[in-house]
């Protein structure tokens, strides 16, 4: 069992940074690919980036290439999500997954049904 934990939400000005952490525990945090979605409220929860199991690959929504960036600690078993130029319209509860049934792959996961353990999520709020 896989335990993910987001952290370092909470509530910025337009134009600021902030930085999520997602830490793991309970499995081999090293050899899972690891992804970031949101959820704004009435709306359905959107991929926002991917890593690869070793950090050696990313990818990113549209919606925040060149603003998020998305790294991992395989020794601390943790990722992170750098936010920086926050919007308000980036204002939603940030989840962290994590895909350990495809173990060591490569491959871009960016639909909710490739990962399979969640976080709890975290609340940003970017104000205007």
């Amino acid at each position: 069992q896989v335990q993910l934990v987001e952290s370092g939400g909470g509530l910025v000005q337009a134009g600021g940074s902030l930085r999520l952490s997602c830490a793991a525990s309970g499995g081999t945090f090293s050899s899972y690919a690891m992804g970031w979605f949101r959820q704004a409220p009435g709306k359905e929860r959107e991929f926002l980036a991917t890593i690869s199991w070793n950090g050696g690959s990313t990818y990113y929504a549209n919606s925040v290439k060149g603003r998020f960036t998305l790294s991992r600690d395989n020794a601390k078993n943790t990722v992170y999500l750098q936010m920086n130029s926050l919007k308000p319209e980036d204002t939603a509860v940030y989840y962290c997954a994590a895909d350990s049934r495809n173990r060591y792959s490569d491959y871009v996961r960016k639909k909710r049904y490739e990962y399979n353990y969640w976080g709890q999520g975290t609340q940003v709020t970017v104000s205007s």
